[in-house]
């Protein structure tokens, strides 16, 4: 059972160091550095309050080389729900102070005491229970779960002020804690699967040595789970994750149920009857109860649910944005740090990282996007995670149609069980258009000059078509060596309906290191002014020019329709 890889964030170089440091104690965990501040970097950020508050919803556990104030200040408005937060740890940049400031339910104070020790210094706790006693009774090691968190705290409150305890079942991490413990003791730590009545007195504490094995055909699956425990007398908290036939993989209520119970869901082979399932994933003796549509194992210890079975494999198709890491969406950066194996042209997966020692890359060829996707899909079907990489979005001219066609062409069952997910990013005309101004500011089309995959001939049609249409437009793939005459045919094209005063913006490597923006007329661009970096948007009869501060100029299109003086 593995706890969350942190992020360590730092603002500058007197920080990395320290940071490497503490990068032994964790080495999965990457060291965030401050763009233009911090070389050698694993990940380079842009905006610290961004970044910080990005990671904290994700659940990451930070470790932040700077002020404390910084930090409280910076992540004070997401501070609604104690007990949901991941540990947040401040640490000076010379290492001589380690400072846990949230997260005590999390682990944060374990995770000080580790940074602490790897840099010879003393953690900063100042818990009074874990002062006290040498562990926080509310936060058991992975594996177990607290009963109710209220109650829990009047208990620690009671051993505080003096009151005495005993432990009641097998809790082997509080043997080197210093509590009071007292046979007659009227408070007591209760660590058991049976169910129980919560009391004042009693912190109850559920080992998580519980997995159930459903039906899909079950109506109501997380309620009947909780049912078949509640009759057996189990507690519904030590459920360690249900179990299922790995035919029934793509089940929603099977999803939902898991999400309803906050558990893992697994899957096994179908093959054999429920308890049979049951045995075989968990590879031990256990206790059985139940009968053809859910059965209940009971294991002498905590199982991780990592060794149970397998996941349901996941394939996400994602797209980096045109290159810069802060128009790279949320939902892709936290795809790619849970990814097993990412997939893709060698420059875009560069361009995705860094990646952690654990995460397998498979770089390929550009031109090879339909063995990419078989490969993906095998690899998903096995219950891995898998990314499949794309610049821009995936969904233009990129990887999501190959992974689709792939999928659509497949017989393959276990592929169609794979969860497949489609995750945006910003598009190449989208972040030249803003560099720019808003040239796409009315209706636009979007055409991929290339004819490798599509006729000539149809290219012409539609440029023809959409230029008559008086549609501005983004012209991708424009040229290359082995197509260098395209891109002028395509202009000979378009000539015939528009003015040669027609705006024309030329970006070439946007939102990467020595990107260039230029803005022209129809009547100046040739195609010797263009190559494939370069993204060529050319307006309609209503794109406007005029200068902006600093001497460039700013181009839009207006959404009203018709003429106006001046553009």
């Amino acid at each position: 059972m593995t706890r969350p890889v942190p992020a360590i964030v730092i603002l500058g170089n007197g920080s990395l160091a320290t940071a490497r440091s503490i990068q032994q104690v964790y080495p999965q965990a990457l060291i965030h550095g401050l763009a233009e501040r911090v070389e050698g970097a694993d990940r380079v950020y842009h905006e610290f309050g961004t970044t910080l508050r990005e990671l904290y919803q994700q659940g990451t556990p930070i470790i932040a080389l700077c002020a404390a104030g910084i930090v409280i200040r910076t992540l004070a408005p997401l501070l609604l729900e104690k007990g949901a937060e991941p540990p947040v740890l401040v640490v000076a940049e010379d290492g001589s102070a380690v400072v846990p400031l949230l997260g005590g339910l999390g682990g944060v104070n374990v995770m000080a005491r580790e940074i602490a020790a790897a840099l010879e210094v003393a953690a900063a706790i100042t818990t009074s229970g874990e002062l006290r006693f040498g562990t926080c009774l509310l936060n058991p090691p992975s594996g177990y779960a607290l009963g109710d968190l209220e109650l829990g705290k009047r208990f620690v409150s009671d051993l505080l002020a003096g009151e005495r305890v005993r432990i009641e079942g097998d809790a082997p991490w509080l043997a080197q804690a210093q509590l009071p413990e007292d046979a007659q003791a009227r408070l007591a730590v209760h660590v058991s699967h049976a169910e129980r009545t919560p009391a004042a007195n009693e912190l109850l504490i559920y080992p998580r040595n519980v997995v159930v094995a459903v039906d899909a055909g079950l109506a109501n699956v997380a309620g009947a789970v909780r049912e078949a425990l509640h009759q057996a007398k189990i507690a519904v908290q030590s459920l360690a994750c249900l179990l299922a036939a790995d035919s029934e993989m793509a089940s929603p209520e099977l999803r939902e149920a898991a999400l309803e119970l906050g558990v893992p869901l697994r899957f096994a082979s179908a093959e054999g009857g429920l308890g049979e399932r049951l045995r075989l994933a968990i590879d031990e003796s256990v206790s059985l109860h139940g009968d053809d549509t859910l059965s209940i194992a009971i294991a002498g210890h905590p199982l991780d649910p990592l060794q149970i079975g397998r996941p349901r494999g996941r394939l996400a198709v994602i797209g980096l944005g045109p290159g810069a890491a802060e128009l790279m969406v949320p939902a892709v950066k936290a795809e790619l740090a849970r990814a097993t194996d990412v997939l893709g042209y060698e420059t875009y997966v560069r361009m995705a990282g860094p990646f952690r020692a654990d995460q397998v890359l498979h770089c390929t060829d550009n031109r090879e996007e339909m063995q990419r996707a078989r490969h993906a899909f095998e690899l998903a079907a096995q219950g891995r995670s898998v990314v499949v990489v794309s610049s821009g979005d995936p969904g233009v001219f990129a990887m999501a149609a190959a992974v689709l066609e792939a999928l659509h062409e497949s017989t393959d069952a276990a592929w169609h069980r794979v969860d497949l997910e489609v995750l945006p990013g910003v598009s190449a005309s989208l972040a030249t258009a803003a560099q720019a101004g808003a040239p796409l500011g009315h209706d636009f089309c979007v055409l991929s000059l290339s004819d490798n995959l599509k006729p000539w001939s149809i290219i012409e049609k539609r440029l023809d078509l959409a230029a008559q249409a008086d549609l501005a437009l983004a012209f991708y793939n424009p040229i290359s060596r082995s197509r260098p005459w395209q891109l002028g045919q395509a202009l000979d094209i378009v000539r015939r309906h528009r003015a040669p005063q027609t705006p024309v913006v030329l970006g070439r490597d946007i939102g990467r290191p020595g990107q260039t923006l230029r803005v022209l007329t129809l009547g100046q661009l040739t195609p010797d002014q263009v190559d494939m970096r370069t993204m060529v948007l050319i307006g309609s009869s209503t794109t406007c020019v005029f200068p902006r501060a600093g001497g460039r100029e700013w181009v839009y299109t207006p959404r009203w329709y018709g003429t106006k003086p001046g553009c």
